[in-house]
């Protein structure tokens, strides 16, 4: 089948598009409300400019449009749904416009805001007053007109830079426009030319526009402070006429002084102040001078203004004419003995007085007659005047002098007997006499003819004695006059020496005599060295004064010595050295010196102290110094030591004792032979030693009852026994050493013994003999024991090591010495035997 034709077709898409466009338009109509806008709905605007405003609308095909404003239109653009309008001049601070269209039968409305703001062009500081009292209170007060929104607005009320206050009017409605802000404040000192203003801020950056400032031109404030009381008037209650008198007028409590103006008058006289500034304090002072058209009662007036303000202070003042007496004299100068009038006379009103005397009454003169004696001569005349002015009494004084002529005299204030100069100084022989006419004077040292005139250089050979004479018409007079010349202190090598050495035990004083005049006084204290703050005492200059105590000692060192009169002082510095004579005892050179024999040859020891050293020499006395090479007993005795140095000998003698080691010299048994068993014997030990020896014994092993002297020196046995038999030892000891000497003791009995033992038991003898001998030789002697056994008494077995034993029937020693300190060291060659013997 075939379809449509193809213009057929396209009649029906353009219809379905149609239809599609409309039921598409139709259902935005019922699905969307049609709405009306203004652009910008809120504004804000500068005070007199413009702005446009956007009208719209979403509706298709509105009836009608517009905008309704009271501000002025410059012009219009319209579109079918919109239009634009621009409103000019715009000064209103608040308008709502509307923008409004008809759209299917409703009004559709869009409200907007304008609001202007302007700038704070105008900020104005009320005047402040031409002065400020301190500590009142004034009003600062800022007006800034117009400007707004004030909400925006802040106001800043400087003192200079410094914030007094602050306030915003964030609370305030939009349409307020123009701020005052008013503050109380304390003037004050510091105030006084600050510098006062106001600043305001609009502030529209919050809507999108900037910070707007300005700030009032500034106003100085002068603050004042001016004391309640009046003036301090200080003039004088009577003034004379034609004289000039200091007056004063004095305010303290002042601020700023500088500003204070001062007007002084007396009467009608103006008066030009010096005005002295201290502090808040003003004083002005003047010089008031009276004229005789002034006479009479006067107002002195003082008044200082400051700030506006007035203090004032008036003084009655008198003026007055007093004119001083004249006093006068018949003839000023007059010879001796001639008659002289003085008169003293004043004004009308006044009355005189001549030396005490006065006039019968006020206006009258006083007179005086004399006869001129020299007395007279420069006697003083006083006349006094005195005036009564408004209940004060006034006085005026005159003197006059009279000349009485007479021969001269010289006395002792002009010319003194003695006069003293200073060595160095200028001077002059200046000697004053009495006399009228003046006399001349000239001064002539003795024995020369050349007159002393004019300054001089004063030297030491200026002292000496003077004639002065003085002459005038009317005669002459003469008078001795003493120089005395003084002068400071001068140290001289040979009165005082650089170098002084003192002598322990001399007496002697440092000596140091200083030239100057009057007599200096020395004082020498010790500067460096051991005599640091040590005062040297000294010789006194002068002989007839007693002389201070001689210490024991003297530091040495360096001392500065000062002399010091009234016209000055000098130093000097003293090197003092400390020496002594020899001295010896018991520390340096001991009474009793020991020396030991067999020593090399000894040296006495024998010191000596003193500075210098002493040298010190010794010698035997009774015999020639031995020369030997050791020590020898002979050496004891008793020897004389010399030390001697420049200052002296001294001689010590001393005893020499030598000592020696001990040797036993004899070493003796008693009975010699030996002992029978049961029997006694004494064993006698004599020793040479010095100090004497101690004698102490060795007896054999298991010897019991033995007894010894009191000194020890004899051993002694009572009823012997086998055991008794053997060696004994005698030893001496003392300090340098110990000697030792042996005996052998032999105790013995028959040979029947022998032999009846010997058939008994010959065999165990034999045997037992010959191992014991065996063991004593090889082990027992060995090792220096000695053992010995007893069998019932009957028998001894005796091991001798050295002893030098004998088989004999008698009794043989031996001696040794043994150093001190070591163990025993027997002499000879070892010895070794048993002995065997029998009760």
């Amino acid at each position: 089948m075939p379809g449509p034709p193809p213009g057929l077709c396209w009649a029906l898409l353009v219809l379905l598009a149609a239809l599609g466009l409309g039921l598409i338009d139709l259902s935005v109509v019922a699905q969307e409300p049609f709405w009306a806008d203004l652009q910008p709905r809120v504004a804000l605007v500068e005070r007199g400019g413009s702005l446009w405003l956007n009208c719209s609308t979403n509706c298709p095909r509105p009836e009608r449009g517009g905008l309704e404003t009271s501000l002025r239109r410059n012009g219009t653009q319209r579109g079918l749904r919109w239009l634009a309008r621009q409103l000019v001049d715009i000064r209103e601070p608040e308008t709502q416009p509307v923008c409004f269209f008809r759209c299917a039968r409703r009004t559709l409305q869009a409200r907007g805001l304008i609001r202007t703001f302007q700038r704070p062009d105008r900020v104005e500081l009320v005047p402040l007053p031409a002065w400020q009292p301190v500590g009142e209170n004034f009003t600062l007060s800022c007006r800034v007109p117009g400007a707004g929104p004030r909400g925006s607005l802040t106001i800043t009320l400087l003192r200079g830079t410094q914030e007094l206050i602050h306030r915003s009017f964030s609370a305030e409605p939009p349409r307020a426009r123009g701020a005052v802000l008013t503050a109380t404040v304390l003037a004050r000192r510091e105030d006084h030319g600050a510098n006062f203003s106001c600043h305001a801020e609009l502030d529209l950056r919050p809507h999108g526009l900037g910070l707007f400032e300005n700030s009032s031109a500034p106003r100085m404030l002068r603050t004042f402070a001016l004391p309640p009381e009046s003036p301090r008037l200080a003039v004088p209650r009577l003034l004379e006429v034609g004289s000039e008198r200091p007056v004063s007028c004095a305010l303290d409590g002042l601020f700023p002084v500088s500003e204070a103006q001062v007007y002084l008058a007396l009467g009608d006289q103006r008066l030009s102040p010096d005005i002295t500034l201290e502090g808040d304090a003003l004083r002005a002072t003047a010089t008031a001078t009276a004229s005789a058209e002034q006479e009479g009662t006067r107002q002195l007036v003082c008044n200082m203004t400051l700030g506006g303000e007035t203090r004032e202070t008036r003084e009655n003042v008198t003026v007055y004419s007093f004119s001083a007496p004249l006093l006068t004299l018949s003839e000023s100068s007059v010879p001796e003995g001639k008659m002289v009038t003085v008169t003293c006379a004043a004004g009308a009103r006044a009355l005189v007085t001549l030396d005490g005397v006065p006039a019968a009454v006020p206006g009258q003169p006083a007179q005086l007659e004399l006869n001129a004696t020299v007395n007279d001569d420069r006697r003083g005349f006083f006349c006094n005047a005195t005036l009564e002015v408004d209940g004060e009494i006034l006085s005026k004084n005159e003197s006059t002098e009279l000349r009485v002529l007479y021969a001269p005299a010289l006395d002792s204030v002009g010319c003194p007997e003695r006069i003293t100069w200073l060595e160095g100084t200028e001077a002059s022989l200046t000697c004053v006499a009495h006399g009228v006419p003046p006399p001349n004077v000239s001064c002539v040292r003795s024995g020369k003819a050349e007159v002393i005139e004019g300054l001089l250089r004063v030297v030491r050979e200026h002292a000496g004695t003077y004639r002065c004479e003085a002459t005038n018409a009317r005669g002459s007079a003469a008078k001795n006059v003493a120089i005395t010349v003084e002068y400071g202190p001068s140290f001289e090598e040979l009165s005082c020496p650089s170098n002084w050495t003192w002598v322990e035990g001399s007496g002697r004083l440092f000596s140091c005599e200083v030239a100057g005049k009057p007599q200096p006084r020395v004082e020498c204290i010790g500067s460096r060295g051991t005599s640091e703050g040590v005062l040297l005492p000294l010789a006194p200059p002068d002989p007839s004064v007693r002389a201070p105590s001689v210490p024991s000692e003297i530091a040495a060192g360096i001392y500065t010595c000062n002399a010091t009169n009234r016209h000055g002082s000098m130093v000097k510095m003293v090197a003092v050295n400390v020496e002594s004579p020899p001295k010896m005892n018991e520390s340096t050179c001991p009474s009793h010196q020991t020396w030991l024999e067999g020593a090399e040859a000894a040296v006495l020891a024998c010191a000596a102290l003193g500075h210098p050293s002493p040298q010190v020499s010794c010698s035997r006395e009774g015999a020639p110094w031995p020369q030997r090479l050791h020590v020898s007993r002979q050496d004891a005795g008793t020897y004389l030591c010399l030390a001697t140095n420049p200052h002296g000998t001294e001689a010590r003698t001393i005893t020499v004792g030598v000592e020696y080691r001990p040797v036993v010299a004899e070493l003796a048994a008693s009975p010699p032979g030996g002992v029978w068993p049961g029997g006694n014997f004494t064993l006698t030990c004599r020793a040479e030693a010095w100090p004497p020896a101690q004698i102490s014994w060795r007896a054999p092993p298991g010897a019991l009852n033995i007894g010894l002297s009191s000194n020890n020196s004899t051993l002694s046995v009572a009823g012997a026994l086998g055991s008794h038999g053997g060696e004994y030892e005698c030893a001496a000891t003392n300090a340098h050493g110990r000697h030792v000497r042996r005996i052998t003791v032999r105790v013995a009995g028959p040979w029947l013994w022998v032999a009846v033992g010997g058939a008994v038991g010959g065999a165990a003898l034999l045997a037992a003999g010959a191992g014991l001998a065996f063991y004593v030789q090889s082990t027992a002697c060995k090792k220096g024991e000695y053992n010995v056994q007893e069998a019932e008494s009957s028998g001894e077995a005796v091991c001798l090591n050295g002893a030098g034993g004998s088989t004999g029937g008698g009794a043989s020693a031996q001696g040794g010495t043994e150093p001190e300190g070591t163990a025993e060291a027997l002499v000879g060659d070892e010895v070794f035997a048993i002995q065997l013997t029998s009760a």
